[in-house]
């Protein structure tokens, strides 16, 4: 068994002054573009949304982690006067930036509890945290006067992006965001150590034999007989084609289908890559995976796991998040290890 622990790779930016400039506005349908650091009052297209930004956040909210970690990244976490849903392990690197910024909610942030912070500007990387449910729709805060950012990797919840998640929108996001702060310099930053992560990761995946063939085991939903496992339409695809190999649900209708064992092991992976998550949630954990893998009559007789074949990452690594391109390294040193499609 291959554990893949946390890589640090990503210090905070210091804070920089943008530069000159006319913000840049997305044409209709287009992704997000840089705004100017010192470009304000600018206007960006954020998911089909029109958002009016007048000038750089003072007071952000963020509603999840991977939002969180993106703008301590950039350097302005002393302009985060809140954040919610912290959900994952948070890298040594970081986590005393992490921890100077106030958890306003150990779960998904209310509408009420969001407006107590007096935001000037509202960042989620997940759509069904802008809801009238939640911390309040988009044109709500809007009205308001608090401009939102949502992620162009889930403008519509759960739903496979057009055309597929590419690491390029991760980098645009990151962009986009520090124009929003005015920081254009620190995002250009943490792109090129994005890139560099990615460049060590296909250099190594070059060694992988034949086309291996993948169950990317996310999550369970009521029981262990019901895995959540990656689709199309998202990162871990993307990741899956980058390195040569196949994912076994490449065919399914969203991004991370409900599926059954009896259907995982008739399409036979050669591998199994386990998102170790710490929300806490039955089943979460990747020893617990592991645990029911080995156990149960019919799993335990597939062939990855009487080998052993897993990779175990942290669930940053399937979600959009500062951590997505340490899934291509983590695989392919998996895959080597296993010597391809075993």
């Amino acid at each position: 068994m291959r554990t893949i622990p946390i890589i640090a790779t990503l210090g905070a930016a210091a804070l920089l002054a943008g530069c000159a400039g006319a913000p840049s506005v997305a044409d209709g349908g287009d992704r997000d573009r840089e705004v100017a650091g010192d470009a304000f009052p600018a206007t960006i297209d954020n998911c089909g949304t029109t958002v009016e930004i007048e000038s750089p956040p003072q007071r952000a909210v963020s509603l999840n982690q991977s939002a969180t970690e993106i703008l301590i990244a950039l350097g302005v976490e002393d302009r985060v006067v809140g954040t919610a849903y912290q959900n994952q392990h948070v890298a040594d690197d970081i986590a005393e930036a992490y921890e100077s910024i106030p958890l306003l909610s150990d779960g998904i942030l209310k509408h009420e509890t969001l407006l107590e912070a007096q935001p000037d500007f509202v960042y989620s990387s997940f759509a069904s945290f802008l809801t009238a449910e939640n911390a309040g729709e988009r044109s709500e805060l809007h009205d308001l006067g608090v401009p939102t950012y949502l992620t162009e990797f889930d403008c519509t919840y759960h739903a496979a992006v057009e055309g597929g998640a590419t690491f390029e929108m991760l980098f645009a996001e990151i962009e986009t965001v520090a124009g929003i702060f005015g920081v254009p310099e620190a995002g250009a930053q943490v792109v090129a150590d994005q890139q560099r992560i990615i460049a060590e990761g296909l250099e190594t995946a070059e060694r992988i034999e034949g086309t291996p063939k993948l169950v990317w085991f996310y999550s369970t939903a009521a029981s262990a007989a019901t895995p959540s496992v990656a689709g199309p339409g998202g990162l871990p695809q993307t990741v899956t084609e980058m390195l040569g190999a196949e994912n076994l649900f490449a065919d399914a209708e969203t991004k991370w289908p409900e599926v059954s064992w009896d259907e995982i092991a008739q399409r036979q992976p050669d591998a199994i890559i386990l998102g170790d998550l710490t929300r806490g949630y039955p089943g979460d954990t990747a020893q617990e995976k592991i645990d029911f893998l080995k156990s149960d009559p019919l799993t335990k007789t597939m062939d990855a796991v009487i080998h052993e074949r897993f990779i175990v990452v942290p669930g940053q690594y399937m979600d959009p998040s500062m951590h997505s391109v340490e899934a291509i390294t983590a695989v392919a040193d998996g895959l080597v290890e296993f010597g391809g499609e075993g």
